[in-house]
């Protein structure tokens, strides 16, 4: 079973710095029925005007992603670490018994997009602690690179629950195909672009929920990038 959460249907916040798109309840969005999808509980797609952004806040027991497709983003936190994330980066930051962080725009002219992930943790407690890692998905041949693991198996970043991240970016006419063991589950996030999901088409900004399917056949409408989430 496939269902379209459909772009224009997220939730919506916006200010004069930030423009933000939620794909499930987040704060003064709240639908009932969109609390998350499995362990993935936050996707939100944002985009801030240059210099500005979200000041020192705190996290707990969280499993926090962040994804920049445009611009770069800067991230300073309590743990001492300091960076800067441009695309074809991706960044972790388990806030476990507890963390605060900020995240700014690092230019001082150009807008940064990006998106912020929240999966929760298999259990509450965890350790602080932080990666950050260069994945050059223009190399990866129309095939999912996996980003993120449990294990942190084939050079991916590593999360506190069982979940498999993959990301691509697939020419248009190409088609992937990922397998999901029995009892899976997977959410599909279309970043740009248009992909048909075996039979259902979706377009950027785009979601879909993945249950009781054997295998999920990928194909690119046009150029496109995505996320996948292969969910307990």
């Amino acid at each position: 079973m496939i269902r379209i959460r459909p772009s224009q249907d997220r939730g919506h916040t916006r200010v004069d710095w930030l423009d933000s798109r939620h794909t499930f309840s987040f704060a003064d969005y709240y639908e009932r029925e969109h609390m998350g999808f499995r362990q993935l509980r936050v996707l939100n797609e944002d985009r801030v005007t240059a210099g500005a952004g979200f000041g020192t806040h705190p996290h707990r027991d969280a499993e926090i992603i962040t994804y920049v497709l445009e611009g770069a983003l800067e991230h300073k936190d309590s743990m001492g670490n300091g960076s800067v994330i441009r695309p074809g980066e991706v960044q972790r930051m388990s806030a476990g018994t507890g963390v605060t962080h900020s995240e700014y725009n690092h230019s001082p002219t150009e807008p940064v997009h990006f998106l912020q992930i929240w999966i929760l943790p298999e259990r509450s407690g965890i350790e602080p602690s932080y990666e950050q890692k260069a994945f050059p998905l223009s190399a990866t041949g129309d095939r999912l690179q996996l980003v993120a693991s449990r294990d942190g198996r084939d050079g991916s970043l590593t999360v506190h629950q069982d979940v498999d991240l993959y990301a691509a970016r697939i020419v248009s006419g190409r088609t992937v195909t990922q397998r999901l063991r029995p009892g899976r589950h997977a959410w599909l996030q279309v970043v740009r672009g248009e992909l048909t999901v075996n039979v259902e088409r979706l377009g950027a900004g785009d979601g879909a929920s993945v249950s009781d399917e054997p295998s999920l056949e990928i194909s690119a409408e046009s150029k496109a990038e995505l996320l996948l989430f292969d969910l307990a």
